[in-house]
């Protein structure tokens, strides 16, 4: 086993596919195949399992993905220590849902790093992706809800994963709506009010289903529906064609309070919003830096923290 397969290793995880890592490395894709099959062979294990959609981490490579990060940043130290050597980019990869406040904390996070290199990435993306990512460690670590609704169901997945949910709070839900909808002024909103109106919800792909919605709730039957991928568009629809979203309720500076609001609506159902986390994975000191000012945004804007 030498640093190199290890690295091979970690790079072939955090791109997603032998052919990407190969390119990035300056390696032939048949000779980094065949230094992890090597490494492979050696260990009398399996790492990544192959097939036609591409390859995914084993639970044994998932645990081996662990150690191996271990090593190379212990080797990096010694090469900071006797070889004058830069230090290590500070990283950290979060994929979360749509959520303004999510952003809002990254944007802290790195206003607050003294460092001269780092390398972050936030997506915004599908529940499924989020799960799968993590569970990949392609993530840090991932931000979903759960509902009495989805809980079940959210819930043996990530167990099937090795995933750990965390709460973070407990949100009523609300209704994005544009400032010039009739029902802006009401201090409760139903469906039923909301009938007239296009609903608009995220996109979740050919693995998406009731259960991975972002919406917690949603009408019983919509005449004008509208799936979207990304938050801008959502925004740009919910005031150019007066459509309304559910979510948790929690804007900030990304949102024109002058053409939309929040109005509560009326609902005993409610968003548990937290972090999910690989239990074989420890976080980077970046990633928990993240969690921080992803707690202290979300008491900045009211609402109390789950210990």
């Amino acid at each position: 086993m030498t640093l190199l397969q290890l690295k091979y290793i970690v790079k072939i995880v955090e791109c997603g596919s032998m052919n990407e890592a190969s390119h990035e490395l300056y390696v032939s894709q048949p000779a980094l195949s065949s230094s992890v099959k090597e490494l492979e062979k050696e260990l009398g294990i399996e790492i990544f399992t192959r097939s036609s959609q591409g390859i995914a981490l084993t639970v044994d490579g998932a645990e081996f993905l662990t150690y191996a990060r271990q090593v190379l940043d212990q080797a990096s130290l010694l090469e900071e220590r006797y070889k004058n050597a830069k230090p290590r980019k500070q990283l950290c990869t979060v994929s979360t849902q749509h959520y303004m406040f999510a952003v809002e904390a990254f944007v802290e996070m790195i206003n607050s790093i003294k460092s001269d290199e780092y390398e972050f990435t936030i997506r915004e993306t599908r529940t499924h992706d989020i799960i799968d990512s993590v569970a990949n460690m392609r993530s840090d670590l991932g931000i979903i809800y759960l509902s009495d609704f989805n809980k079940d169901v959210i819930g043996k997945l990530l167990r099937e994963k090795h995933l750990e949910f965390h709460p973070l709070f407990r949100a009523p839900l609300h209704v994005f709506i544009s400032r010039n909808n009739p029902l802006a002024t009401k201090k409760l909103i139903t469906m039923k009010d909301l009938k007239p109106f296009p609903f608009i919800q995220y996109e979740q792909g050919e693995d998406g289903s009731f259960y991975f919605a972002e919406e917690a709730v949603w009408p019983d039957y919509s005449p004008k529906q509208i799936n979207v991928t990304d938050r801008a568009t959502i925004l740009n629809f919910i005031i150019g064609l007066n459509g309304y979203t559910v979510c948790t309720g929690i804007d900030n500076g990304d949102l024109n309070n002058e053409k939309i609001v929040t109005v509560p609506l009326d609902s005993d159902e409610t968003m548990l919003v937290g972090w999910i986390t690989n239990e074989r994975a420890k976080l980077s000191t970046a990633a928990e830096n993240y969690l921080e000012k992803l707690k202290s945004v979300v008491a900045d804007h009211g609402y109390k923290l789950i210990d």
